[in-house]
């Protein structure tokens, strides 16, 4: 998922190097909610993780 977000920074980049604005715009919104998306499910993985506790090995 946060290949994702490189790749949609990367072409905000090239975007608006390239002179376009709105391109670029959607582009990095699309990288954050993206990015926010995979801090949440990581958050909730780190949680249930926690919680479950280690089991017998």
């Amino acid at each position: 998922m946060l290949s994702w977000v490189v790749t949609f920074l990367i072409i905000a980049l090239v975007a608006a190097l390239l002179g376009f604005g709105g391109i670029a715009g959607a582009s990095i919104e699309i990288a954050k909610i993206v990015f926010f998306v995979a801090l949440v499910l990581f958050l909730i993985s780190a949680v249930v993780g926690l919680a479950r506790g280690r089991g017998n090995v």
